[in-house]
């Protein structure tokens, strides 16, 4: 299917200065309302004409929703803090340098200058069927042109796969989990927050989003408490192309060692399913063990249990199983070796 590439379909532009003015807006349209965060997934959508929003609501001129703050346990982050900003924020490189790293990795230069961090978590489905206008499931259609036998699916998932095979394309976002980390948003109904690990929902819950964002809603901040400042951190992103490429697989742990034996730690993968995965099984199983190499294995054959690879994607499998390895391989040897 050949995809219209002309100018955007026309729609009303809001540019408010606050965030209940733009909630107001975003209420009053509902699913013809369209965010404008810092646009780099937006305008994909616009110009390719698959999209066709009847009101854009751009946030650039909300001033209380940018920047990072202090409080009283940890950090919050305003969603439209750029990527740029995140990566050289001297609190988050000394005690969050996980999400630091993450986002570092995010596309390219000029882009993280732009892209922002509620933007890059709440970024859709990367998908070419998808995203070029196919009749698919997550499009309203009654198909996975990925999942058929002549479909192409060396980025799709091998886990927790309803249907449609699209993975969640964040890299922040397993950092942010590892974090435990806590998103805000602006409902109709007053302000609620959320576990990151919650802010993603697969196919089984709703095959047409990737977030619990409904229409009406708006992420206004991350927070990050300070239980995992300063922990050994772990992240690893393998992509085709060093820069710009979104993530084929990413990994993100946070780790506590004590007497040379893991006390606690949170670890998250992307890339192998529709949502962000937090590896509970092993967190759990790893606790109390040391960060070895032995450890590391056996975590990572836990990791994969039940994945299930497409035509093209069997190589996913044994990826994630060395990346989740290495996540505590690689911590244990990054404090020995400091």
């Amino acid at each position: 299917m050949a995809v219209i590439r002309d100018v955007m379909p026309a729609f009303e532009l809001f540019q408010p200065s606050t965030v209940a003015a733009a909630q107001k807006i975003i209420e009053q349209y509902g699913r013809d309302a369209w965010v404008l965060a810092g646009g780099m997934d937006s305008f994909d959508w616009l110009k390719d004409r698959i999209k066709k929003p009847k009101a854009v609501v751009d946030l650039s001129g909300i001033e209380e929703l940018k920047g990072v703050r202090t409080t009283s346990d940890g950090i919050e982050i305003g969603a439209m803090t750029t990527l740029t900003e995140v990566v050289n924020h001297p609190i988050i490189k000394e005690k969050y340098s996980l999400l630091a790293e993450a986002a570092e990795l995010v596309a390219s230069p000029q882009i993280r200058n732009q892209g922002t961090i509620g933007g890059n978590v709440s970024q859709d489905a990367r998908c070419w069927y998808y995203r070029a206008g196919w009749p698919c499931y997550r499009a309203g259609g009654n198909i996975c042109y990925a999942d058929t036998p002549m479909g192409r699916n060396r980025e799709h998932a091998i886990l927790h796969a309803e249907r449609c095979v699209a993975v969640n394309p964040s890299d922040s976002a397993p950092a942010l989990i590892a974090l435990d980390a806590k998103f805000v948003i602006r409902t109709r109904k007053g302000e609620r927050v959320v576990d990151a690990e919650d802010y993603f929902i697969g196919p089984d819950i709703d095959i047409t989003r990737l977030t619990i964002l409904e229409p009406g809603d708006l992420l206004t901040a991350i927070r990050i408490p300070s239980a995992w400042a300063g922990a050994q951190f772990y992240f690893e992103k393998v992509r085709d192309r060093n820069v710009w490429d979104f993530p084929l697989l990413n990994v993100a742990s946070a780790m506590a060692v004590s007497g040379n034996r893991i006390a606690r730690i949170r670890m998250a993968v992307n890339g192998a399913a529709a949502r962000p995965l937090r590896l509970k099984a092993v967190e759990d199983a790893v606790v109390g063990k040391p960060p070895s190499a032995a450890t590391g294995l056996m975590a990572g054959k836990l990791a994969v249990q039940g994945a299930v690879p497409l035509d093209f994607n069997a190589y996913k499998i044994p990826l994630m199983r060395n990346l989740v390895m290495r996540a505590i391989r690689g911590v244990e040897e990054a404090k020995w070796a400091s």
